[in-house]
């Protein structure tokens, strides 16, 4: 099952949790049409043809995908990657819908991006690249309407390229898009963002358990940005990291992994292969090492039927978007795992982007313990808003995040007057 599939299974069962009338329940699932002008719904592809280095011309196909606005501007990132799962993209671009509506933010989801490799273009390639797909585009983004934020592929300079291309069309808008430089109205707090909402979540759901972070044995599949800031964050709570993967391989150290170390290893070796603090392991057995809590932070549909009856993992905390099919997710349940859904567990990175854009409207910027002091009061409340629905429908974590995400924005729905 792919994730837009897994998306609107799970959209469909939290509909009949709250059974929505029919029409409502129509309008929130159809995404990709337009449902009423004030409600977009709809993918927007636009050609963006730049000259190259060489003064050859070259296009490229870019596109954004906007799902929902009731509850507030549209919010995703920009992928450039040369090979985009259209499925994929709107799946991700619905679930950003129930992810603000989960972490309680003001936005609605969309996504978007460019269909490039961006390792195959110069620096100033991809500023051409950028500026053009902007000038295509930015009529459909805006600070109340949709704000962009990074993706695969993209980052801080990327934002800066639109900010500075957007601003020359409508004047000064630094609240366009989120994850920019810090020089350019960028957040304090927002490279660990994520990774430090992993903890916080984390620590939320040990809690409704009598446990801490403190002495429990974590995995960690994925040791990109998410997966190495868990790594360090979890570390300095007292957790024991015992195993991390990457896409250089795996490594295992029962004692515990030596996470600053390996933190140096994998910045000067890009990657975690040859770090001589753990043993080296098959990377497809990351997923089934002894532990207590499993993170994985890396792909979609890790955790599968295949090997879903062999995990020991007590917990899994979804750092990733959509880690675990749903079949696995009944095998699983079924086992006793208790699962930390992606809609809440990384809701980090967003809930920051959206404090940068309030620093940008109101001008006034925040230091960092204000940011992750927020972050903890959010993702705290958002584990509490969770669990209430859990108890109210006697369902688990997943249908309990997306139940009370469906909800909000069914009742945004109502309240606009949309839902006829």
């Amino acid at each position: 099952m792919n994730a837009l599939a897994a998306t609107n299974r799970n959209f469909k069962l939290a509909s009949r949790l709250l059974r929505l009338d029919s029409k409502l329940e129509k309008s929130l699932l159809i995404p990709f049409r337009e449902i009423k002008a004030s409600k977009i719904a709809c993918v927007f592809h636009v050609e963006c043809t730049i000259p190259k280095d060489d003064g050859t011309l070259q296009s490229y196909v870019g596109f954004r995908v906007q799902h929902d606005n009731a509850r507030g501007p549209m919010k995703g990132g920009i992928r450039y990657h040369p090979e985009v799962d259209p499925d994929e993209v709107n799946a991700l671009a619905q679930l950003m819908t129930w992810k603000t509506a989960v972490a309680n933010i003001p936005y609605g989801g969309a996504k978007g991006g460019i269909g490039c490799n961006p390792a195959e273009l110069s620096k100033s390639e991809l500023e051409r690249l950028t500026r053009v797909f902007t000038q295509k585009i930015h009529d459909l983004i805006g600070t109340h309407t949709d704000v962009p934020a990074p993706d695969m592929g993209t980052g801080p300079q990327t934002m800066a390229w639109i900010l500075d291309e957007y601003s020359k069309f409508h004047g000064y808008s630094p609240a366009v898009v989120t994850g920019k430089p810090i020089d350019l109205g960028g957040s304090l707090g927002r490279d660990a963002a994520t990774g430090r909402g992993v903890l916080f979540a984390t620590e939320a759901l040990l809690n409704e358990y009598g446990k801490s972070v403190s002495g429990q044995r974590f995995v960690i599949q994925g040791f990109g940005n998410v997966g190495s800031w868990a790594a360090q964050l979890i570390s300095e709570k007292g957790g024991k990291v015992v195993a991390v993967s990457d896409i250089t391989g795996a490594i295992k150290n029962s004692k515990g992994l030596d996470i600053p170390s390996l933190l140096k290893h994998s910045k000067e070796h890009r990657g975690v292969k040859g770090f001589h603090g753990g043993d080296p392991i098959d990377p497809n057995s990351i997923l089934v090492e002894d532990c207590d809590v499993l993170v994985p932070a890396a792909l979609g549909g890790v955790i599968n039927r295949e090997n879903a009856n062999e995990i020991k993992a007590k917990f899994i905390v979804e750092a990733a978007n959509h880690p675990t099919d749903p079949e696995a997710d009944e095998i699983l349940k079924k086992k006793g795992v208790v699962i930390l859904p992606d809609i809440y567990a990384n809701s980090g990175g967003v809930t920051v982007s959206y404090f940068e854009w309030v620093q940008n409207i109101q001008g006034f910027m925040w230091d960092e313990e204000k940011v992750n002091n927020e972050l903890k009061t959010y993702m705290t409340n958002g584990f509490k808003d969770v669990k209430e629905m859990c108890k109210t429908h006697d369902c688990d974590l997943r249908m309990g995040a997306f139940t009370l995400a469906v909800n909000r924005v069914a009742r945004a729905t109502v309240l606009r007057g949309w839902e006829a």
